[in-house]
């Protein structure tokens, strides 16, 4: 039995066979921290967790090293902040907390800031900015790339690779890219390696005067930091693959003109709700937070967004969530009165993992070993199963603590509807920071909001 990925580089699925079974590396495209990490972002996390667990369920966890950056330098974060009229160090900071505890309320296993020693990292792009210099200098002797107006771009043309790892045509990248048509490009897809900032923007002083990098630019110089120039895995959500991971592919392989950057390319599916895609405009946006101040588990969103394959498109809805909830009732009253420690995980759990992450068939698995301990309890068996459940980050509390989560409060029905009428005038007058406000108060109060077709708003208690 060996671990098979898809990689999107080759688009087959294949052995994974690393460069060093001793010294498997893994980066991840992590958050931009500028807001509360949504259902989306929630999903990437939840599928690199498993892959992260399942890689040290085969290497041992001593042999796998786990990168996952933080974004905290970014022009939706200079918007943000000034938005709220905050400062940006402040933003980030905070918005870095959030995502740190709605990622351990989804069970996703810790990384480590400013710990080099760490097998798991979570460096910050602007602990990193020398090394982006000095990786644009780099692309610039090698005639990569090229400085203007205060500027520096990667010549696309200067890489005869260029879009091998989403298959398209120059013009579809052009038009994917949404490419901003300026005069100091040498060519209309050419991208950008470093900017000028105002005085009111972050920025370090650099060769081509103040300013501060390129997104994509930042990703290359953390995963080669703490991975070297060529490594095993390059994981992230599929809105990625264009342009940002084919421009890290560029400007990486181009800089270290002997490396094949990441080996192996994983990417997971898009996320909708109730069948519609998610946005604020439509009032489905939703985030980690919303949903555990409604009262729904962390477990429970986590049972939800591994439900589907990593690579398929995943609906979230309410009866996926009832659905995941009656799931975990289930298994935590098998373990209500035990005080087992985990034993080795059922062999075909973990043949379900091996074959590209298919959490769908070891979901399966669990179930039929639950149904069998319900007929026929046996320890050696339950404590498979807690290992089992455990190997995909589940069971991870005891049964009282599941069982007596707090009650929900009652509340003021004339309250939550003059809440829902300040929400329909600020969203009617494009007012979004009230509406995102409002919405929040609700979410605080453990109400779920419904946006039905012919307009009207209909709301239930969680």
């Amino acid at each position: 039995m060996t671990l098979q990925l898809y990689n999107t580089l080759t688009k087959n699925k294949s052995e994974f066979v690393p460069i060093d079974s001793h010294n498997v590396g893994m980066y991840v495209c992590g958050p931009t921290v500028y807001d509360r990490a949504h259902i989306g972002n929630a999903r990437a996390m939840v599928v690199f967790d498993i892959l992260y667990r399942t890689l040290c369920h085969e290497f041992g966890i001593e042999n796998v090293t786990y990168v996952r950056n933080i974004t905290d330098v970014d022009d939706k974060i200079n918007a943000r902040a000034q938005q709220r009229k905050i400062d940006i160090k402040e933003l980030t900071q905070e918005t870095t907390n959030w995502f740190h505890e709605d990622m351990e309320t989804i069970g996703c296993i810790a990384l480590h800031t400013n710990d080099h020693g760490s097998k798991r990292q979570e460096p910050k792009a602007t602990d990193h900015i020398d090394q982006m210099i000095e990786m644009i200098n780099t692309l610039i002797d090698n005639n990569h790339a090229y400085a203007a107006q205060g500027h520096v771009l990667f010549k696309t043309q200067s890489f005869s690779e260029y879009g091998k790892l989403s298959r398209r045509s120059e013009d579809q990248m052009i038009a994917g890219a949404r490419v901003e048509i300026a005069p100091y490009k040498e060519n209309p897809s050419d991208f950008v390696l470093w900017k000028p900032s105002s005085d009111s923007e972050p920025g370090w002083e650099s060769p081509w005067g103040r300013g501060r990098p390129g997104w994509h630019l930042e990703c290359s110089v953390m995963s080669t930091n703490y991975l070297g120039p060529t490594f095993d895995i390059h994981g992230g959500g599929a809105d990625l693959q264009f342009p940002h991971h084919e421009n890290e592919i560029a400007q990486s392989c181009c800089a270290y003109p002997n490396s094949h950057y990441a080996k192996t390319w994983v990417h997971n599916g898009f996320l909708t709700v109730e069948g519609e895609k998610m946005s604020k405009s439509l009032g489905n946006f939703i985030t980690v937070n919303e949903l555990t101040d409604q009262g729904i588990q962390g477990e429970v969103i986590r049972f939800v967004l591994m439900s589907t394959h990593y690579r398929k498109p995943l609906d979230w809805s309410d009866k996926n969530v009832a659905d995941a909830t009656k799931a975990l009732n289930g298994f935590y009253e098998l373990i209500k009165e035990t005080n087992l420690e985990p034993g080795t995980p059922d062999s075909h759990m973990v043949e379900a993992l091996y074959d590209d992450l298919n959490t769908p068939k070891a979901i399966a698995n669990l179930h039929a070993q639950a149904s069998k301990l319900r007929k026929n309890p046996n320890n050696e068996e339950l404590a498979t199963f807690i290992a089992s459940c455990q190997l995909i980050g589940l069971l991870n509390q005891d049964a009282d603590s599941w069982f007596n989560s707090p009650r929900k409060e009652d509340i003021d029905e004339d309250y939550i509807n003059s809440l829902l009428e300040k929400r329909k005038q600020a969203r009617a007058e494009k007012d979004w920071p009230t509406a995102d406000q409002v919405r929040d108060e609700l979410a605080k109060l453990n109400i779920i909001v419904k946006d039905n077709p012919d307009g009207s708003t209909s709301w239930t208690k969680q």
